[in-house]
């Protein structure tokens, strides 16, 4: 069984609850997001935004697609 790692650079529980629901489903708006992970969004700015310039997370649009699926 192989185990499957977050990218590094995604250190905090909301940074990586993010990635994972980015990386499981094809892209999620900011409002997606919201309603799914419960997050506030003005949080989801703020990881998404951290997220971005890893270069983990990228915008499309109004959608975000993580950049390494898992």
């Amino acid at each position: 069984m192989s185990t499957r790692q977050l990218p590094t650079g995604v250190e905090s529980p909301r940074g990586k609850l993010v990635y994972l629901y980015l990386s499981t489903n094809e892209s999620a708006t900011l409002d997606e997001l919201h309603g799914e992970l419960d997050v506030p969004r003005i949080t989801l700015y703020s990881v998404l935004k951290t997220l971005r310039s890893r270069g983990v997370v990228e915008q499309d649009g109004d959608s975000y697609v993580a950049t390494r699926p898992l």
